[in-house]
């Protein structure tokens, strides 16, 4: 490309799951669909992630499902236990009623594996592709977005998706703010399951909660790796930095919890670490021919497992919106797209905002320490297995914002309300 306009109906910043998602979206509605990532090459850090029915659903409508389900793992339970004393407090089995409930099962899948396979449909659906592109900003004139790049390059479209992250530069055009620290920093790693490896618990999800910590570990990749997460609270990101010289604020961290716990300390790469970072919610997300999605928009902590769920469905809401609105049996109406935006974060930014606010709760009841771990664990232990009132208005299909394929369930409550 050179230094004048490159014209597309769609331009999509950011390669991650939320870019790709939005991009195979819109390209799947008739768009013609351009998506520049910065990073010379396209791909993804990290390791497993839990795909939530309300992901797996939008999978599924775009026939993707069968292609996660081919390389990830079905879990057969989601199990609680406290971390100082090995008890069970709650499970929830995944597969049976569960799975018919919410229309679509729970997988877990290395995160490089459902980069890929979104990628791989893009490339197939004839989304353009182009890397090493840094787009600094993105100005509407009239019916048209320009997005002004760092080599001078400008894109010209009817429309913009900013889909650059949590620590989003375009998301400065429809708000003032930035990451807010959560004080709790992630270790994560994967290792080869052999016949050496403890037996117990390689079909569940496993979330040990300790005071000021917690563990979680799952099968990944049809049951050849298991997925180690530790999270903990940390003095030193308190104090600003990021990474840390050593391993002594991890060990310090799980020093109090049952031997499994420790034993599984060994299972992570301790050379870096993830620093957890939200933002606060907004109610805005469109800045003329320029909406958020993802991240971008609505980044959140990762206690209710749902950043790239939820990155999912904003694409297939979009889809939704704009199949009303841009695309219509008539063709492309570009006048649409505000009409669009405007139904896309009505339907979303509510819904969003409580998955982050929630995650935050969610995420304190688990660190807690002392009477509150006592009644913590009373409450979790008064849970019986199938009682789906704490994860209908996330799972469910009746929910504002929730692509509704099948027929819905009735909601009865939520996990913690914000």
């Amino acid at each position: 490309m050179t230094n004048d306009s490159a014209s597309t109906n769609v331009l999509v910043v950011g390669g991650g799951m939320a870019g790709l998602a939005g991009a195979l979206a819109l390209k799947e509605n008739g768009a013609d669909v351009t998506l520049v990532e910065v990073a010379p090459a396209f791909g993804e850090v990290g390791a497993g992630l839990q795909m939530a029915p309300n992901a797996s659903r939008v999978l599924k409508r775009w026939g993707l499902l069968e292609k996660a389900l081919d390389v990830g793992v079905k879990p057969k339970h989601l199990v609680f236990r406290d971390a100082v004393t090995g008890e069970e407090l709650t499970r929830q089995t995944l597969g049976g009623e569960f799975e018919e409930r919410y229309g679509a099962p729970y997988v877990v899948i290395h995160r490089s594996d459902l980069h890929r396979i979104l990628l791989e449909a893009c490339q197939e659906a004839g989304v353009t592709l182009v890397n090493d592109v840094l787009v600094q900003k993105v100005e509407t004139d009239g019916e048209k977005a320009r997005a002004y790049t760092s080599k001078g390059n400008v894109y010209e479209a009817d429309a913009v998706l900013a889909a650059d992250g949590l620590k989003s530069t375009l998301r400065a055009g429809v708000a003032n703010d930035g990451p807010v620290s959560s004080a709790y920093v992630a270790y994560r790693g994967t290792v080869p399951i052999t016949p050496e490896t403890p037996a117990a618990d390689l079909e569940d999800v496993i979330v040990y909660l300790g005071p000021d910590c917690h563990l979680v570990q799952y099968p990944l990749r049809k049951g050849q790796l298991l997925n180690t997460v530790a999270v903990f609270k940390s003095a030193s990101f308190e104090r600003g930095e990021e990474q840390y010289g050593g391993v002594d604020e991890l060990e310090t961290a799980y020093a109090g919890c049952v031997p499994a716990v420790q034993e599984a300390l060994k299972n992570l790469a301790t050379g870096i670490r993830w620093p957890m970072y939200d933002r606060d919610p907004i109610e805005s997300w469109v800045a003329g021919r320029m909406a958020l999605i993802g991240d971008a928009a609505h980044p959140m902590l990762q206690y209710l497992a749902q950043g790239a769920c939820q990155a999912l469905e904003d694409a297939a809401v979009l889809q939704d919106a704009t199949r009303g609105h841009v695309f219509t049996g008539a063709g492309i109406d570009p006048r649409g797209w505000e009409a669009a935006f405007s139904q896309y974060n009505k339907d979303r930014a509510a819904r969003t905002a409580r998955v982050q606010r929630t995650a935050r709760i969610w995420g304190e009841s688990w660190h807690v320490d002392g009477v509150a771990r006592v009644l913590r664990n009373l409450l979790f232990k008064s849970r019986a297995d199938n009682n789906f009132q704490y994860s209908d208005w996330l799972y469910g299909r009746n929910e504002p914002g929730v692509p509704a394929e099948v027929p819905a369930v009735a909601a009865k409550g939520s996990l913690v309300e914000a």
